[in-house]
């Protein structure tokens, strides 16, 4: 009885330190690429970089998401899934740093190392939820992508400010968020040799698992991880634009790229809540994706109710990315199938994000404005409507698979 109440607090403590731990890696897993975009004027300027080389160079984290996604649970069941987070956060800041030293090239080294590091922690995060969080995979799923979310805008907001302040220009705007990683490696460090001391003679989870790759459930996951990824995507890439070929001011569609950014936070934090009230997920799925296509129709077809449009967009877009990031650990079976699967979808997903935006650019170019290409986005939230109706039943990769999966 006694040891029963003992336990109970540290049961408590250790729940709020895995928390705190993954809510440390949530702030810095968008700004640090995120805050490219507003700075890349003076980048452009500085380095006397051509138009196609800045765009490479905001696009380098996705292609680093798609290549390096694959490879993280390897790299967790090497060194140890807490070991392969905190050596995760150690490239981020040193990507930060090398990427903001005024030496030729280093800023191409840093953004790569900045692209490989939060590729390992997209797809580990997910695996520590499945494995400290069971039973509250959604919610925490909510916390930590609302998280991520409002450190991007802040992120946003900030490094043009800084940037214009400081002798040190875009270098120290984009440097500074190395202090977030080295609050987030001091805060961890006590705990990874803590939970390295108590799980060194353990063994890992010994329930056979089937690979991601040979199950159709994996697939359907992955697909819609993909095509929710393909709306946010071009969302952040176009829509300024499309207002303003509309007669939108650039400060007013700033404004309601801000309103995005934060009505997706809320609605992060609210799906989180309500993803375990049914028996499966498919419902918010399905609910979820045809907000986005009502928001690429209207974009098409309504361009006079911009704002309503982008309210729907954002609620859809926060909570997809949270029924896509809990479907790793919800649909497997234990927490390196998680891993495994979540490498798998935001390898594919981001590819799919990192083109999506140049093909709807080029349809745009093609058609000469923009209903072609939101029409065509429409269909494929449509596509992803259904996909969300598959993955969100309730089942796991598991072996041998039950009939359907």
């Amino acid at each position: 009885m006694h040891a029963a109440a003992r336990n109970a607090p540290d049961r408590t403590a250790r729940f709020g330190f895995a928390f705190i731990g993954v809510l440390l890696i949530a702030v810095n897993l968008r700004v640090s690429f995120v805050s490219v975009g507003p700075v890349l004027a003076n980048i452009s300027a500085d380095l006397d970089l051509p138009s196609a080389a800045a765009g490479f160079l905001t696009g380098l984290p996705l292609i680093a998401f798609a290549v390096f996604s694959p490879v993280a649970p390897g790299f967790a069941s090497r060194l140890g899934l807490d070991r392969a987070l905190w050596m995760s956060l150690l490239i981020l800041a040193s990507g930060i740093v090398l990427r903001s030293l005024p030496v030729p090239g280093f800023i191409w080294g840093g953004t790569a190392l900045i692209g490989l590091a939060i590729a390992f922690l997209n797809v580990l995060v997910p695996s520590v939820v499945k494995r400290d969080f069971p039973r509250r995979v959604s919610q925490v799923t909510g916390s930590y992508t609302a998280t991520q979310a409002a450190f991007a805008a802040v992120g946003a907001a900030v490094v043009v400010p800084v940037a214009q302040t400081s002798p040190a220009g875009w270098r120290l705007a984009l440097g500074i968020w190395v202090g977030l990683v080295l609050i987030a490696l001091a805060v961890l460090l006590p705990w990874l040799r803590r939970h390295g001391a108590a799980t060194a003679h353990a063994t890992a989870p010994q329930v056979p698992f089937r690979s991601p790759w040979a199950s159709a459930l994996g697939w359907q996951v992955t697909i819609f991880m993909g095509l929710q990824s393909i709306a946010f995507y071009i969302l952040m890439a176009w829509l300024p634009t499309i207002e303003q070929s509309r007669g939108i001011s650039a400060t007013t569609a700033g404004i309601h790229l801000s309103v995005f950014l934060l009505v997706s936070v809320f609605a992060s934090l609210a799906t989180g809540r309500i993803l375990h009230r049914g028996p499966d997920q498919r419902l918010v799925a399905f609910t979820t994706s045809a907000l986005m296509f009502v928001t690429f129709l209207g974009l098409a077809l309504a361009p006079g109710l911009i704002l309503l449009w982008v309210i729907l967009g954002a609620i859809g877009c926060g909570g997809l990315i949270v029924i896509a990031l809990s479907l790793f650990s919800l649909r497997t079976v234990n927490y390196p199938q998680a891993a495994s699967l979540s490498g798998m979808a935001q390898s594919v997903g981001y590819g799919l994000g990192a083109a999506g935006p140049v093909i709807f650019g080029g349809l745009r170019d093609v058609s000469g404005d923009w209903t072609l290409p939101l029409l065509a986005t429409a269909v494929v939230m449509a596509v992803l409507a259904g996909t969300g109706v598959l993955a969100g039943r309730d089942r796991v990769i598991s072996v041998p698979e039950r009939p359907g999966n």
